[in-house]
């Protein structure tokens, strides 16, 4: 599947990146417009949520994840202080009604993924509506894939419902080429840091998404993005670095910029905001288009996930891709999943893959910026001696 997206009339013209910038307005206008037409909006907070089958049932998906700090302490009055911040963050929009994306969604649906996020959903059900997808804990278990497999089956039966529609194998499919046509431009953007000197910085690079899939414009940006980049070429002095993770979601980039500040260059995200969710595509030729898009999401190497052999196989594939010099894995306060799995991932990088590893755990209060950038100085000035040294 390649990325075949039409130019739309206004829009031809546009830089990607300064389309991006612009991501959040051009996304609030998209699904005002959409409501106005009697599409319903539906929030989703995970990457497990199948795009395809809410884009089938003639709604608009988008990401609620919350990236800022202002909402934080609002949600401190309900939430423990020592909780991730992105659950925080997304529940003080929330309190705070401030996330007009959030506000106008008919259905906000959840997974059971971390014990903070299944329990947050509880108090944001008491007042908004909320459909729990159950994810299967064990995927090298024999049924596993079974259960999730009837768990997508019975969303698609709820959106049904919910929505007066009716999902057919027609519109899963139809959802299932837009989706693989997305996943297949930001793929190929990523691809372009496999160069010696590759185009885009990675904080570029993180920006040229949407919490908006599939809205056509957004298609053409990707594309006019790999004709302009794709004949390009950056500095080539700086110093390769792999982030691992928790996702850096709108808003709560600051890491990455303390990474490049410092010289380095973030060629390889390996995180849910970069490559995990785009690596495969659903299966657009299935007999079966439910149990391709249910395949798809189920083969995500989350940290819930126990054991999680698959993230492991995947960073090391992504580095002998991308060539990093380091890696550093990112830790929100309190991700206790990702936070204990970083001891497999570091002696992963450090004894099998040779390579420079720092662990960062921070939240999104600016706090601890200096000691941060202190800290990935010293890894910069660790790989620089190791390069001078041959």
């Amino acid at each position: 599947m390649t990325c075949d997206c039409h130019e739309t009339a206004g829009n031809a013209e546009r830089d990607p990146l300064a389309w991006f910038a612009e991501m959040i307005p051009h996304c609030l206008r998209y699904a005002r417009e959409a409501k106005d037409s009697g599409r319903p909006v539906v929030g989703i907070c995970c990457e497990y949520t199948p795009r395809e089958l809410i884009l089938a049932a003639g709604a608009v998906p988008v990401c609620l994840c919350g990236g800022s700090n202002e909402t934080v302490a609002d949600a401190e009055q309900h939430l423990p202080a020592n909780l991730c911040p992105l659950i925080k963050s997304t529940f003080g929009y929330h309190l705070q009604k401030s996330n007009p994306f959030l506000e106008m969604a008919d259905l906000i649906v959840a997974e059971t993924t971390c014990d903070g996020k299944k329990k947050m959903y509880e108090l944001l059900a008491e007042s908004r509506e909320v459909y729990i997808l159950e994810l299967p804990q064990k995927p090298d278990d024999a049924d596993a894939a079974e259960h999730w497999r009837r768990e997508v089956e019975k969303f698609k039966s709820f959106l049904e419902r919910r929505f007066g529609v009716t999902v057919t194998d027609d519109s899963l499919r139809e959802a299932i080429w837009m989706m693989n046509a997305e996943r297949d431009c930001r793929r190929r953007l990523a691809e372009l840091m496999i160069a010696d000197r590759p185009p885009l910085t990675g904080r570029q690079l993180l920006d040229l998404k949407s919490i908006i899939s599939c809205i056509p414009a957004d298609l053409e940006q990707y594309r006019r993005a790999l004709d302009r980049y794709a004949h390009e070429a950056g500095d080539d002095d700086r110093i390769r670095v792999m982030m691992t993770g928790v996702p850096l979601v709108h808003g709560a980039e600051s890491v990455l910029e303390i990474i490049e500040d410092a010289g380095g260059l973030v060629v390889c995200m390996e995180n849910c905001t970069g490559l995990k969710p785009i690596l495969e595509d659903v299966d657009a030729d299935a007999a079966d288009p439910l149990e391709a898009i249910a395949a798809k999401y189920f083969h995500l190497p989350c940290s819930v996930m126990t054991p999680n052999e698959a993230r492991l196989e995947s960073l090391r594939s992504l580095a002998a891709k991308y060539r990093p010099q380091c890696v550093v894995e990112l830790i929100w306060q309190a991700c206790l999943t990702y936070d204990v799995e970083s001891a497999r991932v570091r002696q992963l990088v450090e004894d099998e893959l040779n390579l420079p590893y720092l662990r960062i755990c921070t939240d999104y209060s600016p706090s601890d910026s200096a000691r941060v950038a202190v800290r990935v100085q010293a890894l910069m000035e660790t790989v620089a001696a190791r390069q001078a040294a041959g």
